[in-house]
């Protein structure tokens, strides 16, 4: 199993033992960048950023330890998040 695979349907900031999605709760696709292919669990996200976008802390991204990588709502899909940059 490579990388890629291995991160696939792992829910971004969960618990390495437990990092799959949970019942009753709602989740966005992460889509490029660092995080590509993580899900993002949205349940207790405010409304703001259901519409503006989220920064995420990783330290993967290109600013490493502290950075941020930047992901919006996909215009008419609700369902993902596009990566837009890293931001320090």
């Amino acid at each position: 199993m490579d990388e890629l695979e291995f991160m696939r349907g792992r829910v971004y900031g969960a618990d390495h033992d437990d990092p799959g999605p949970r019942d009753g709760r709602s989740y966005v696709e992460l889509a490029g960048g660092p995080l590509d292919g993580l899900l993002l669990d949205i349940t207790d996200r405010s409304g703001t950023e259901l519409r503006d976008g989220v920064g995420l802390p990783t330290e993967i991204g290109r600013y490493g330890t502290g950075g941020r990588a930047v992901y919006v709502p996909r215009t008419g899909d609700g369902r993902v998040f596009e990566w837009r940059g890293d931001v320090p």
